[in-house]
């Protein structure tokens, strides 16, 4: 059962495994000066701490509203089994996919879990629970603290960022660099889709135009150019399809020619005589593709 404390009393210390989103807030606000808050905040009680797990955007409109008293249940004597109620339950209270990753990979690193054990207790896979861990371990530090303080949409991390990681070999150094550059802009998730696409698939000036905050030239530019080859020969349509190849196959090499991994002699045979034949063209084709650039640049 539910029982008043003492907002003071909650220890904060998950607040940041949990996504923030301002406009749901701020609706949340207005609902509490209206009717109060209606469903309590759950957390653990560990000693004399109240760890709190789920409820954050209450905890932080109450502060706002100055309540000195909210409705509060245990869901655990310890972090671990709390964690484990909370997952259990997350189909029912909107656990996002990030948010299960944060927790999970607090389960195997803090509290010593493995990644079977975590499946068995949460009725999945260990497919399902290493999706997640792996979906984590592809976020620096900077990227993590940006999506989930809601300074960059996490939509636009999840089916626009992932998708060049995934399919044109971008890096994580990268994703951090474009994430740090349009974070906290109030740019919408299409506007973020359009500058990512010319960031990571176009020229170095794109890029730079993005670090420098020019958002506007560069969507403006962008608007010029049509989104779909309709109204392109067939031979054109493939030359654009040629093109987007290249690009990504040379971002790719570039990203993995200094792996340590590639050091078998089979391989550094092969390769050398591969990287030869593509060094001999290197010039007719540098040549070819600046003069393409520069006969399009009107367009």
């Amino acid at each position: 059962m539910a029982e008043l404390i003492e907002l003071s009393t909650m220890d904060l210390r998950y607040e940041s495994y949990r996504l923030r989103n301002p406009p749901a807030e701020v609706r949340l606000l207005a609902s509490i000066v209206e009717r109060g808050i209606e469903e309590p905040l759950e957390g653990v009680d560990v000693g004399e701490s109240r760890i709190l797990l789920n409820g954050f955007k209450r905890y932080r409109c109450a502060q706002k509203l100055q309540i000195g008293q909210v409705p509060y249940t245990s869901l655990a004597k310890d972090e671990a089994a709390g964690i484990i109620a909370l997952m259990r339950a997350s189909s029912n209270r909107s656990l996002s996919i990030l948010e299960q990753a944060r927790f999970i990979d607090d389960l195997r690193a803090v509290h010593k879990l493995t990644v079977a054990d975590i499946a068995e207790t949460l009725s999945r896979s260990k497919s399902w629970v290493s999706m997640r861990l792996g979906l984590l371990g592809e976020m620096s530090d900077n990227v993590r603290e940006k999506v989930f303080s809601g300074a960059f949409p996490v939509y636009s991390y999840m089916y626009t960022l992932r998708q060049f990681m995934r399919m044109n070999g971008v890096s994580t150094v990268e994703v951090e660099q474009f994430v740090v550059a349009v974070s906290g802009k109030r740019l919408s998730v299409r506007e973020i889709e359009q500058l990512a696409w010319g960031y990571f698939r176009g020229p170095e000036w794109f890029r730079k135009e993005v670090h420098e905050g020019h958002f506007s030239l560069v969507l403006d530019r962008m608007k010029q150019v049509p989104q779909s080859p309709e109204g392109c020969s067939e031979f054109e349509r493939v030359m654009l399809k040629d093109l987007g190849v290249v690009d990504k196959y040379m971002r790719r090499v570039v990203g993995k020619s200094q792996d340590k991994r590639l050091e078998t002699r089979v391989f550094q045979a092969q390769a050398n005589l591969l990287s030869g034949g593509i060094l001999s063209r290197l010039g007719a084709f540098t040549h070819a593709v600046k003069e393409l650039h520069d006969r399009t640049a009107e367009a």
